[in-house]
């Protein structure tokens, strides 16, 4: 028990490891078969109708959310600094973060205007989160979506407590807030990341559609 104690303080529970693995791989074929399934005729009609690639993304992403309960994988964060690299989920409830981070439901997806949150483990579940102290100003961090790539560059780190909601707030710019348990192995803070949108790659087939022009009446 001693020897479970101290592995979890300097690396992570093993335990809870090896199922938060699992889920990722689980997680990992639901997303790739996600990004090849047809897209539905009403989204692909609003998507030819879209002129330009932000506005055919923020179709995508209202319609992924729409069809996202928690639990569904949404896309993937990669932390280069921190050597992450995880399937995200829909949710933040218990369930949603055994599987892997989870994505605050009322914040914005990748692709429309307002913040994208995300929490995950520090400890537990593969502790996804585990070295986010880590992150210095300007670290990239990716999230890759089936309808796009996003960017974002760290702009600063803060401490806060539980039930401070307003760190997830919309600001004037479109950003990613990532939230974790402070200090390691304790829930009595929450250590928040923010970061600006950089860049946005367009991915996917239904992205790429050629808009068609609106039919004259007869």
């Amino acid at each position: 028990m001693v020897a479970l104690a101290l592995m979890t303080v300097l690396w992570q529970d093993p335990v809870t490891a090896v199922f938060a693995q699992h889920e990722q791989k689980v997680l990992r074929k639901k997303l790739a078969a996600a990004e090849k399934a047809p897209v539905a005729q009403s989204t692909l009609t609003l998507v030819q109708r879209a002129e330009s690639d932000p506005e055919r993304i923020a179709v995508l992403a209202r319609d992924l959310g729409r069809r996202s309960p928690s639990g569904n994988p949404l896309g993937r964060i990669g932390i280069s600094r921190i050597g992450a690299n995880f399937v995200f989920v829909s949710g933040t409830g218990v369930g949603s973060l055994k599987k892997g981070p989870g994505h605050y439901d009322r914040s914005a997806l990748p692709g429309l205007p307002g913040t994208v949150a995300i929490a995950g483990h520090r400890t537990t579940y593969s502790a996804p989160f585990r070295r986010m102290n880590k992150l210095r100003r300007g670290d990239k961090i990716t999230l890759t979506m089936p309808y796009g790539r996003f960017t974002y560059r760290v702009e600063g780190m803060r401490v806060v407590l539980p039930n401070n909601t307003g760190v997830l707030r919309h600001v004037r710019h479109n950003r990613l807030v990532l939230t974790t348990c402070t200090p390691v192995d304790s829930a009595a803070k929450r250590l928040v990341t923010t970061a600006r949108l950089e860049r946005v790659v367009a991915r996917g087939p239904a992205v790429t559609l050629v808009p068609t022009l609106p039919t004259a009446p007869l």
